[in-house]
C-alpha cells in the first residue's frame, strides 16, 4: 500500500446527487432509528450515484489504475470496485461474527470515504470488515463522531508505508505494528497468488537495478536506471515493495 492523493474536490456527481441521498438516508434514520438499529429497515444505497463512471474514473485516475490496497495493476483485466473503506451497509469488527446494522450508511457517497479496488481484496477478503480498537467507540449513526474511532485497519489516505513494509515480496508489519498486522491479514496482502507476482516483479527489477548499478557501466545501464526510477514511482504497480528494495539496494 501507497499514500493515495485524491483531488480535493469530490465529483460533482458526489456533491450533488450523492449528497441528496445522504440526507435522505440521515432523515430516514431519525425517523426509524430503533427500527434500523434492529436491522428490521435496511438503507438502499444507489450504486449509480458512488459507482458513477465520473466518480469511478477519478479514483482509477489518482490510483494510477492500481487497486488501492494491493497496488496490483488492474484496469486491463478487471473493471474494479469503488471500495467503501468504511462498510456502508453493515459492519464487523471480525470474521466469523453476526454483521452489525447498519452500517456508515452516511458515507455511503463521501468522497474521502472511497476508493478504487481489485475485486479480491475487497470482495474475497474485506468485505464488511471494519475492525476498531475498541468497538465500543463505533459511529453508529450520522449522529456520532466518527473521530473517536481508532481503526485497526490503514487508510490509503494515511501513509501506510509508515506501518507496512517488504522484505523482498514479503509484506510485514512494521515493528510488528498491530494496525499493520490487521491491515495485512485481513485484506489477504500475503495471499500466495499475490506473493507469487510480486515475487515475480521483484526478480525482474533485481536484475534491472543491478544493470543500473554495474561498475563500469554498460551501454543498458542508463536504460536500466530509468526503469528504476520509475518503478519506484506511486504509478508503478508495486511501487512500495521497489522503494524497500532499492532503500536496501536489493540486499538479501
Amino acid at each position: 500500500m501507497i499514500k493515495i492523493d485524491k483531488p480535493t474536490l469530490a465529483p460533482k456527481k458526489l456533491r450533488t446527487d450523492g449528497q441528496k441521498e445522504k440526507q435522505a438516508n440521515c432523515e430516514l434514520y431519525t425517523r426509524n432509528r430503533n427500527a434500523y438499529n434492529r436491522g428490521k429497515k435496511t438503507f438502499e444505497f444507489d450504486s449509480g450515484i458512488y459507482g458513477h463512471k465520473t466518480v469511478k474514473q477519478s479514483l482509477i485516475k489518482a490510483q494510477h489504475g492500481k487497486c488501492c490496497f494491493c497496488e496490483s495493476k488492474i484496469t486491463h483485466i478487471s473493471y474494479g470496485d469503488v471500495e467503501h473503506f468504511r462498510p456502508k451497509a453493515g459492519v464487523k469488527q471480525r470474521p466469523g461474527v453476526p454483521i452489525e446494522k447498519p452500517g456508515y450508511y452516511w458515507l455511503a457517497y463521501k468522497w474521502s470515504n472511497l476508493f478504487f479496488s481489485c475485486q479480491i481484496c475487497n470482495q474475497r477478503h474485506k468485505k464488511n470488515l471494519f475492525p476498531l480498537k475498541n468497538p465500543t467507540n463505533r459511529a453508529r449513526s450520522h449522529e456520532d463522531d466518527i473521530n473517536v474511532e481508532e481503526p485497526m485497519f490503514i487508510s490509503p489516505d494515511d501513509n501506510p508505508e509508515q506501518y507496512i513494509s517488504f522484505r523482498e515480496e514479503v509484506v510485514f508489519a512494521v515493528d510488528d505494528n498491530p494496525r499493520g498486522k490487521a491491515t495485512i491479514k485481513a485484506l489477504g496482502l500475503d495471499r500466495d497468488e499475490l506473493n507469487n507476482r510480486r515475487r515475480e516483479y521483484f526478480e525482474r527489477s533485481e536484475l534491472i537495478y543491478i544493470i543500473a548499478n554495474r561498475k563500469p557501466p554498460i551501454t543498458e545501464s542508463k536504460k536500466a536506471k530509468k526503469l528504476i526510477a520509475k518503478s519506484v514511482q506511486s504509478s508503478s504497480k508495486y511501487a512500495s515493495m521497489i522503494r524497500c528494495a532499492v532503500k536496501a539496494k536489493f540486499k538479501k
